[in-house]
């Protein structure tokens, strides 16, 4: 999410919508009936939080936690169960976890790979560009390939029918129009402002920084451990980027930038119906 600009993230049935300190949760539960959660969110604030590129990677672990909660939440709603919350170590494993699959799926792998490509080609093994782009065409593959298989499942289409409603429904307000289903449904289902463009973005940005690292000269444990290192640093570029995109959609300039992660929005977000529409409406009036 962009600071005083209007976020959001699909849950199960259901849209999260953030803005500034509010957040609302709107879910429809097997009845049909939309639920609606309001409440408050207390993100850190400080002169070192708001520093350019170190904000994006507080932003994004603190999100990730407000993230986490919501599909909690959204799910006890969803299936008509008691809500289980999240303790702070049940949330910290939570998140170790995933941030483990994410290296070994993201870093481990496509580095893996790359150093196996490089060893049987000679002409790579004087090149530091060339592998990086190797090792960043096939991070991008894998992303690729691990959102389409999500795709096959039917909760996750229906979640990434969400997506879409979120998209469409801010798309509208920020249009400054009635928010109705019928008035959302004809905005775009992409935004510049969405996790995706994050994630594509920095898996882009990453072929570039990682040419600082001398690939054939270290060995593969120094290399993911520098790769690990200078995660941060990508994901506070990639942040930055976003946010400036953000608010200059119509440069041609920013066009560019952003067309990639708008395409692979093709992947996460799909066509909400109505109903769908009608719960993101319901969210993002909740944090008007």
């Amino acid at each position: 999410m962009v600071e005083k600009l209007i976020g959001g993230q699909a849950v199960m049935e259901g849209v999260m919508m953030l803005n500034g300190k509010k957040q609302a949760i709107a879910v429809r539960n097997p009845e049909g009936k939309i639920i609606i959660k309001k409440g408050e969110i207390n993100p850190p604030q400080s002169k070192i939080t708001n520093l350019p590129f170190i904000r994006g990677v507080i932003k994004l672990i603190y999100m990730m936690v407000i993230g986490i909660r919501a599909l909690n939440y959204s799910t006890s709603i969803a299936v008509d169960e008691k809500e289980e919350e999240f303790t702070g170590w049940s949330m910290i494993l939570f998140m170790f976890f995933s941030i483990a699959f994410a290296l070994f799926l993201f870093k481990f792998l496509p580095l893996l790979a790359t150093k196996f490509l490089v060893s049987k080609i000679i002409y790579l093994q004087t090149q530091n560009f060339l592998p990086n782009l190797i090792d960043g065409i096939i991070k991008i593959s894998i992303f690729i390939l691990y959102i389409y298989l999500m795709t096959l499942s039917q909760e996750t289409k229906k979640l990434f029918e969400y997506h879409g409603a979120e998209h469409k429904t801010i798309r509208c307000q920020e249009s400054k129009e009635k928010l109705t289903p019928k008035n959302a449904k004809k905005y775009s289902r992409f935004h510049p402002r969405c996790g995706t463009s994050f994630i594509f973005g920095t898996l882009l940005i990453s072929i570039f920084v990682y040419t600082i690292i001398p690939f054939n000269d270290v060995t593969f444990w120094e290399n993911l451990l520098y790769r690990i290192l200078l995660l941060p640093v990508i994901m506070g570029i990639s942040y930055e980027i976003l946010r400036i995109s953000g608010k200059n959609e119509n440069n041609w300039f920013f066009k560019i930038i952003t067309a990639p992660g708008l395409w692979m929005q093709r992947l996460t977000t799909k066509e909400p119906n109505e109903k769908q529409l009608e719960v993101a409406i319901k969210s993002l009036e909740g944090v008007m």
